[in-house]
C-alpha cells in the first residue's frame, strides 16, 4: 500500500484518516472529533512542543467503530502498520474501541467526541456546514472526556442522570437530567455550542431545559417531536469507570515462541523494576484487565514486533477480558509516561545517546531569586518559589490548638509534635503565601484532624489565599529547608512551643545533611555507632562535651554548615573528631563500636518522569481519575479538582466552584497508596486554589496566564489606607486575639466562631466594629 498519497508531509499536530472503499482517505480538519460507527479510523498525533507532550514519541491510534466490518478493520490495520514503518520506532501504538477510548485519545478532542450512526456515503461530506434539515437526538456523557452518541429519537432514550441534545437544525435544545451535576451541564453546553458553531455556522438557537416546569415553551417543542412522555424517566446506568484500586493490580508477562507454540509466563507483580525488561524480548503488562501494554525490546525480531497486536488480542481472549480492552504497544526507548510510571524507578539508558533533560542540568544551577520569579519552569523543577528569605511564622499544636513558637526557636521541630509554618513572600508585586502542615511520625488521627482544622482557620483569615503543603517528617521539600536557612533541627522527643523537650537523654546523636543554607537539615538519630555514615557529619552531645564528627567522605561545604548547626544544638565545649581518630570516650558514649555504612555514596538520580494531570472524582467511595494527556491551563475548569503528579510532589488544584474540597487531601493520599509503582505515602501533597497558583505549579504548564482568573479576593496587594486594607488588618487583629479575649469579645470560642458560615462570621465582625 502506498501511504505517501495520503500523507504529503508529517508535521506536528493531529492527522486523521478514515476507511472508504477499501482505502484510507484523510479526514478534513473541520470534521475532527466526528466518528461514524461503520468505519475505522487511523489517528496520528505528532508532538509540537517538548514541554506540552509526554516526550519525543508520536502516538498512532487504530480506532474501530461498533458497526465496522472485518474489511474496514483489515484496511485500517494494514494502513497503521505501514504508517508505523514509515515513522520508525519512536511511535506508541494504540488500539481503540468506540466508547472505550484511552485518555490519550480523548485528550485530542475538545470539547468532546461525537459518534454518528451508520457510514459516510461517498458523495457526502464528513460534516455539513449550514445544514439545517436535520432531526437527531444525542446522548451526552462524561466528565472531563465528553462524548455524544446518536440514539433513537424517543423519550425511551432519556434517563435522569445524563444530558440529551435534541438537534432540530435551526433549534438545539439541551435537556439536563435532574441528577446531573453542574460541571456535567457546563461541559455538555460547551459541546452544544461547539456543534452549533461547526455545523450551523453559529446561526442556530440554543435552549436549555434544566427544570421542565420552568421551560414550558421548550418542552412544547420537544413533545411536538418526541410525543408526550408516558411514565417516569428511568435511572441512569451505573458508571463503569475504572477506579485507582483496580488500576493498582499490575502483572508482567514474558512472551516468547517455543516451536510452533506461543508461551506466556507470568514474571512479576508490583513493585516492578525496569531491569525486568530485556532488550531482546517482548513482554505483556496487564493493568487490572482494563489496559494491556506490549513492550518490545529493541533487539526483538521484526516478526515479533509485527505480531504485537495479534498477541495482545490473543491474551485478552485467553483472560476473558472484553473485546474493547485498550491495547498500547510501546517500543524500547519510546515508552509513554503512563507505562514508565508503572515501574518503581525508570532511568533513560545512556547507551541510547539521548541528551540529558533540563532537569539534570538545573540541579547544579546557583539559585537566583530573580530567575525563580520570572521563570516559573525553573521554580517548578527546583521546587523553590524563592530563596526562603521571606517572612516565617511558626505555630506548635498543643491540646489540639495552635500556639506561637518563639522566633528564636523557629527551626527546632520535635518528632512528637506537629506544626503550622506560614511563609509570606512577594512575587512580581504580589503578596503570596505557603502554609506548611508539618507532622511528626507520632501524630495521632485526632492531632492530624486538629492540624487541618487550624490550617482552615488560617486560610479563612487570609481570604483563602494560602497554598497548603502537607509535609511529613523526613520528607521535607527543598523550600521548607530553605526558609530555616540551614538551621532546621528535628529532635526526637515531644516538646512544648517554648522548645523544651519533655525528656532528654544525656547522650544524643544528630545527623547533619546538606551543603548550604538552603538544603541543610539535621535530624536526631539513635545514639549508637551503627547510625554513623562515612559520607556525612554527626554531632554527638554528651554530658560534658559536644563531638563534631567528620566522616571521611564529607566535603568543606558540609563541614561549614555543621559548624553553624552545632551552635543551635549545644552550648557545651566543642571538639572536632575525624573518622578513624576518635577518642575512647566517643565510642563509650555510643555504647561501643559497631559496623556502619562506609562506602562512597553515589549521587542520587533526579527522577525524570513526565508530569501528569488528572481530573478527580469519586465513585462508590473510590477515587476515579481521568487523565488529560496533553494538558494546558485551559484544562483547569472552575468545577474541577485536578491532580498534577510531578513525581516528587502531588498538587491538588481546587476550582472555585468545585464541590468536594474536603476530599482533596484524602484523594491525594489514596492516589499514592494505590499507585502501582509503590509510591512513598510521605510524598508532599500541595493544595492549590484557583487564582492562587504558585510558580512551582504553573511552571509545569507550557504557558500560563496569571490574569486568566481575575480574583475577587483582596488577598494580593492591599494599598494601605484603603477600605480593603482596614478590613484585612481588622481580620488579622481578631485572629490574633488570645482565646480568653476572643471569648469575651465574641461570646464564643474561636472554634465555635470559625465553624459558622462565612457570611455569619463577617456579620458578627461588622457588628463588633472589626470593619
Amino acid at each position: 500500500m502506498d501511504i505517501s498519497k495520503g500523507l504529503p508531509a508529517i508535521q506536528g499536530g493531529l492527522h486523521i484518516w478514515i476507511t472508504e472503499n477499501q482505502k484510507m482517505v484523510p479526514v478534513p480538519e473541520g470534521a475532527y472529533g466526528n466518528f461514524f460507527e461503520e468505519h475505522c479510523y487511523v489517528i496520528l498525533h505528532v508532538p509540537q512542543s517538548p514541554k506540552a507532550t509526554r516526550g519525543a514519541s508520536s502516538d498512532l491510534h487504530y480506532w474501530i467503530g461498533k458497526q465496522a466490518g472485518a474489511e474496514a478493520q483489515g484496511t485500517a490495520a494494514a494502513f497503521q502498520q505501514h504508517l508505523q514503518e514509515e515513522l520508525g520506532g519512536q511511535t506508541v501504538l494504540h488500539r481503540e474501541a468506540q466508547a472505550h477510548e484511552s485518555d490519550c485519545f480523548c485528550s485530542y478532542f475538545r470539547p468532546g467526541i461525537i459518534y454518528r450512526k451508520g457510514g459516510l456515503a461517498s458523495d457526502l461530506k464528513h460534516v455539513e456546514t449550514n445544514f439545517f434539515n436535520i432531526q437527531r437526538l444525542l446522548h451526552i456523557k462524561g466528565r472531563k472526556h465528553v462524548s455524544a452518541t446518536e440514539v433513537e429519537l424517543s423519550w425511551n432514550s432519556f434517563n435522569k442522570g445524563d444530558i440529551f441534545l435534541l438537534d432540530l437544525g435551526k433549534m438545539m435544545i439541551q435537556w439536563n437530567g435532574p441528577k446531573t451535576s453542574i460541571s456535567e451541564k457546563a461541559r455538555g453546553l460547551a459541546l452544544t455550542y461547539s456543534l452549533r458553531d461547526r455545523e450551523r455556522g453559529g446561526r442556530a438557537q440554543i435552549g436549555v431545559v434544566d427544570d421542565e416546569a420552568k421551560a414550558p415553551d421548550l418542552m412544547q417543542i420537544m413533545e411536538a417531536v418526541l410525543g408526550r412522555r408516558v411514565g417516569s424517566l428511568r435511572a441512569a446506568m451505573p458508571s463503569k469507570d475504572i477506579n485507582q484500586l483496580q488500576k493498582a493490580s499490575v502483572r508482567l508477562y514474558h512472551v516468547y515462541e517455543k516451536g510452533k507454540d506461543l508461551v506466556v509466563v507470568e514474571l512479576a507483580t508490583p513493585p516492578l523494576t525496569q531491569d525486568l525488561l530485556q532488550e531482546e524480548d517482548v513482554y505483556i503488562l496487564d493493568q487490572g484487565g482494563f489496559k494491556i501494554y506490549v513492550w518490545q525490546g529493541r533487539m526483538s525480531s521484526l516478526q515479533e514486533r509485527q505480531a504485537a497486536f495479534s498477541r495482545a488480542v490473543g491474551f485478552i481472549q485467553a483472560k476473558g477480558y472484553p473485546t474493547y480492552t485498550n491495547v498500547e504497544v510501546v517500543n524500547d526507548g519510546a515508552e509513554s509516561a503512563a507505562f514508565k510510571q508503572l515501574f518503581r524507578t525508570w532511568s533513560e539508558k545512556r547507551s541510547r545517546n539521548q541528551k540529558l533533560g533540563g532537569r539534570d542540568k538545573l540541579i547544579h544551577v546557583k539559585l537566583d531569586v530573580g530567575k525563580l520569579h520570572t521563570q516559573p519552569e525553573l521554580a517548578a523543577q527546583l521546587r523553590m518559589v524563592d530563596d526562603g528569605s521571606g517572612k516565617v511564622e511558626v505555630w506548635c499544636m498543643e491540646d489540639l490548638r495552635r500556639q506561637p513558637v518563639d522566633p528564636k526557636r523557629h527551626g527546632q521541630l520535635y518528632a512528637g509534635n506537629y506544626y503550622l509554618v506560614l511563609y509570606t513572600y512577594q512575587r512580581l508585586g504580589r503578596v503570596q503565601y505557603i502554609l506548611y502542615l508539618w507532622q511528626g511520625r507520632q501524630a495521632t488521627a485526632d492531632e492530624i484532624k486538629a492540624l487541618n482544622s487550624n490550617a482552615k482557620e488560617l486560610d479563612v483569615m487570609y481570604g483563602g489565599a494560602l497554598v497548603q503543603e502537607h509535609v511529613t517528617m523526613g520528607s521535607e521539600p527543598p523550600h521548607f529547608l530553605a526558609i530555616f536557612q540551614g538551621q532546621l533541627v528535628i529532635f526526637q522527643e515531644r516538646a512544648g512551643h517554648h522548645g523544651k523537650g519533655q525528656s532528654a537523654s544525656t547522650t544524643r546523636l544528630f545527623h547533619v545533611q546538606g551543603t548550604d543554607s538552603q538544603n541543610t537539615k539535621t535530624m536526631e538519630v539513635p545514639a549508637r555507632a551503627s547510625s554513623l555514615n562515612s559520607n556525612d557529619i554527626f554531632l554527638l552531645v554528651t554530658a560534658g562535651v559536644c563531638y563534631l564528627w567528620f566522616g571521611k567522605g564529607c566535603n568543606g561545604d558540609q563541614r561549614e554548615m555543621a559548624r553553624v548547626v552545632v551552635t543551635v544544638i549545644s552550648k557545651k565545649n566543642e571538639e572536632t573528631v575525624l573518622e578513624g581518630q576518635e577518642p575512647p570516650h566517643f565510642w563509650e558514649a555510643l555504647g561501643g563500636r559497631a559496623p556502619y555504612p562506609s562506602k562512597k555514596r553515589l549521587p542520587e538520580e533526579v527522577p525524570r518522569f513526565q508530569p501528569r494531570l488528572f481530573e478527580c472524582s469519586s465513585q462508590m467511595g473510590c477515587l476515579v481519575l481521568a487523565e488529560v494527556v496533553f494538558f494546558s491551563q485551559e484544562d483547569l475548569d472552575k468545577y474541577d479538582i485536578m491532580l498534577l503528579d510531578t513525581w516528587q510532589e502531588i498538587f491538588l488544584w481546587l476550582g472555585e466552584a468545585a464541590s468536594e474540597w474536603k476530599e482533596a487531601v484524602a484523594w491525594g493520599q489514596e492516589y499514592l497508596k494505590t499507585h502501582p509503582a509503590g509510591r512513598s505515602p510521605a510524598t508532599p501533597i500541595v493544595l492549590v486554589k484557583q487564582g492562587h497558583e504558585p510558580p512551582t505549579f504553573t511552571g509545569w504548564f507550557f504557558t500560563w496566564d496569571p490574569y486568566k482568573w481575575t480574583s475577587h479576593l483582596s488577598d494580593t496587594k492591599v494599598v494601605e489606607g484603603s477600605p480593603a486594607a482596614a478590613s484585612t488588618i481588622s481580620e488579622i487583629t481578631a485572629f490574633y486575639l488570645s482565646d480568653s479575649d476572643f471569648q469575651d469579645i465574641f461570646g464564643k470560642s474561636k472554634e465555635e466562631f470559625y465553624s459558622m458560615a462565612t457570611w455569619r462570621q463577617q456579620q458578627e465582625k461588622k457588628q463588633l466594629g472589626f470593619f
